[in-house]
């Protein structure tokens, strides 16, 4: 490696830096699943918001519109024409967790991070990075054997690797950070 590229590596602090200092992050997602024993992968796609200080909205809308709110206390699913479904850490620990990760994940919140995972971190050149996270804490280690998480300026893929040898990536495209502060139709995604 040369001088001149040593200047522009990524650490996983600087990373954490950049991250924080989006304090609200739009994108489309894609997702595709691919299960064992079904021969053809699963896809959705849709948008999500992540804000620092409400949470994640995830709004799945293909297949069918499904949308998953994430917060500090709740996680909500809201499924067209069914009753919300409320799950908080007292009902569903384990779910609250993986989603209080989720969130983490998003905004590549070390401490937490650190405390779940070994954490390989990786400069790939031209700002490009990659963090892989094998879970070390339960109930992660017995779902997951891995999470990549891929990027440059912003969260551009996540892979998860579980257990049963299912495969989910995630990737993410058309990243907003403006407005910094969510708009008042945004704020009402996290009202239920």
């Amino acid at each position: 490696m040369t001088i001149n590229n040593m200047a522009y590596a990524v650490t996983l602090e600087e990373l954490q830096q950049r991250f924080a200092h989006q304090p609200v992050v739009r994108a489309n997602f894609t997702q595709v699943r691919q299960i064992q024993g079904i021969p053809h992968p699963l896809s959705s796609s849709g948008q999500m918001l992540v804000s620092q200080h409400k949470g994640l909205w995830w709004h799945q809308q293909k297949p069918f519109p499904l949308t998953l709110l994430l917060d500090d206390n709740h996680m909500v699913q809201i499924m067209s024409g069914q009753t919300p479904q409320v799950i908080t850490a007292d009902s569903n620990p384990q779910l609250f967790q993986f989603n209080h990760l989720m969130r983490a994940l998003f905004q590549a919140d070390r401490a937490v991070l650190e405390e779940n995972f070994n954490i390989e971190f990786s400069d790939l050149g031209q700002e490009k990075w990659r963090l892989i996270l094998t879970p070390k804490t339960s109930p992660l280690d017995k779902l997951f054997t891995a999470i990549t998480l891929n990027g440059q300026t912003y969260l551009d893929a996540i892979l998860l690797t579980d257990r049963q040898g299912d495969r989910t990536e995630l990737s993410f495209t058309h990243h907003r950070l403006t407005p910094e502060t969510l708009s008042h139709e945004e704020e009402q995604y996290f009202k239920f």
